[in-house]
């Protein structure tokens, strides 16, 4: 292209380009390029003007050649598929009239932040730099699927409408970024793809807005993030898909607005997280998913829980804040199965905080939902246990039986004493000494060899003997746990 056939604000980039200087067009810091439209001429460049310049543009020795233009409007499609451009290209505050094309090209840096573009295609880009879109507006899909960013990609504040579209308004799936992916402010209308995505860093989508309702908002299967990724103060209305991901850091969803209703909000299984912080918000509208995830740490408050909870083969070893036993089991004990690793799992978090009451409710709440898997006969023996001894981890209820049962023999046999085996040689009747004698298993007053009820007496005193058995053995087994676990 001959300078000739330049406008004079192409003259204007032209010339600048060698030197790295900024041509500015913008006649106020303030004026918005989504009005880039009606720009005139002396702000006007053509697309194939700048792609000359990025391939075959002027040099000037000493002096890094760069493409560093403000407020411009862009005519035509800038083209630069399969290129290899050695120079940065920053294209701040523009007006684009067609989607640019960087679909598998070479780039040293890409900045369009603050732009208005009608979408971008870049499938499989490698920048070698940092790529920023920060608080650029897009009307279309930004396609990065693939894309090589050695650095940090940009995109806090940036919008994405693309009304049109059934499919992904931003896709990186499969992208690989050396750095992080800094989105915090996102604004995205529809589907966020990161399945595959490989970042270096932390991916941050604080304060973000992400809408797909009924459908998935952020799909980010298998992703994986070498730091932290955050949510919080987001707002997700679509599930928040991120099954398989490996999440060495934190993924923290703390003030995040999650909701799904009828379908899943949250869907974290198969993965392997450090933490997981689910606090600080409204309650989760959705089911939540956790299946077969491997976590150190869940901060997970009961307020935010949802109704539907799903926790299989959830492993855990930390549960924090610490909240009594009760606002902790009704997560556990929704849906019709019966999942005894779920109860161990909780009941293992409390034992290792040292907090072995919780740890006792746990495991009889355990007894009682397997109760409900059992035939008629097994949950009328589960019953009785329950009432009585509670399955063995109230053992002071057992001794509360004994006591009453030690008052009721004692008054039944001091009203009527059973005759004495042989009276010359046996001792003074003692009603209470007696009952004692029935009740306790080991122990031995000689009152029970001494006397014989008759009678409904004599089945009172059977009652006692196997009921006085099954209550000392629950007592001395109860005891027996808390004194091994100190």
């Amino acid at each position: 292209m001959e300078i000739n056939d330049l406008t004079p604000a192409e003259t204007r980039v032209w010339r600048a380009f060698a030197s790295g200087t900024l041509v500015d067009f913008r006649v106020a810091d303030d004026e918005d390029p989504a009005d880039g439209a009606a720009w005139g001429p002396e702000r006007t460049v053509r697309a194939s003007v700048l792609r000359a310049l990025l391939l075959d543009g002027p040099q000037e020795d000493g002096r890094v050649a760069t493409l560093s233009v403000a407020g411009a409007r862009v005519t035509g499609r800038l083209d630069l598929q399969y290129a290899t451009v050695d120079h940065p290209v920053h294209l701040r505050h523009c007006h684009f009239e067609e989607e640019p094309r960087f679909f598998a090209a070479r780039l040293r840096e890409l900045n369009l932040s603050e732009s208005v573009l009608p979408g971008m295609i870049s499938h499989a880009v490698r920048v070698e730099g940092v790529l920023r879109l920060t608080r650029a507006r897009f009307g279309g899909m930004v396609r990065l699927a693939g894309a090589e960013v050695t650095g940090s990609l940009y995109l806090e504040g940036t919008r994405i409408d693309a009304p049109d579209t059934d499919g992904p308004v931003l896709q990186l799936n499969q992208a690989v970024l050396g750095a992080d992916l800094w989105a915090p402010g996102l604004r995205a209308g529809g589907e966020v793809r990161l399945t595959g995505a490989r970042i270096a860093g932390t991916v941050n989508l604080t304060d973000a807005a992400l809408g797909r309702p009924g459908g998935t908002a952020l799909l980010a299967e298998t992703l994986a993030a070498e730091a932290d990724v955050l949510l919080r103060h987001a707002d997700v209305r679509g599930r928040l898909e991120l099954r398989g991901a490996r999440i060495p850091g934190r993924l923290d969803l703390s003030h995040a607005r999650l909701a799904n209703p009828g379908g899943t909000a949250i869907r974290a299984s198969s993965c392997v997280i450090g933490e997981i912080w689910l606090r600080e918000g409204p309650v989760v509208q959705g089911a939540l998913n956790l299946r077969r995830t491997q976590v150190d740490v869940l901060f997970l408050q009961p307020e935010v829980v949802p109704d539907l909870v799903r926790l299989n083969d959830l492993t855990y070893t930390a549960l924090i804040p610490h909240e009594p036993a009760e606002r902790r089991l009704p997560m556990l004990e929704q849906g019709d199965s019966y999942l005894p690793f779920l109860y161990e799992q909780l009941t293992a978090a409390y034992r290792r905080i040292g907090d072995d009451d919780a740890a006792r409710l746990v495991q009889l709440a355990k007894q009682r939902r397997r109760r409900r898997t059992l035939p008629w006969y097994g949950r009328l023996w589960g019953h009785l246990q329950d009432v009585t001894v509670g399955y063995g981890f109230r053992p002071v209820r057992a001794g509360g039986w004994l006591l009453s049962l030690l008052a009721a023999g004692a008054l039944a046999y001091g009203l009527h004493h059973p005759p004495a085996l042989k009276p010359d040689e046996a001792p003074e009747f003692n009603p209470v000494f007696y009952t004692l004698d029935l009740l306790l298993p080991v122990i031995s007053f000689g009152q029970e060899t001494a006397f014989a009820p008759e009678g409904w007496y004599q089945t009172l005193s059977y009652l006692l003997v196997v009921t006085g058995w099954i209550l000392a053995t629950t007592v001395i087994t109860g005891l027996t746990r808390t004194v091994s676990r100190q």
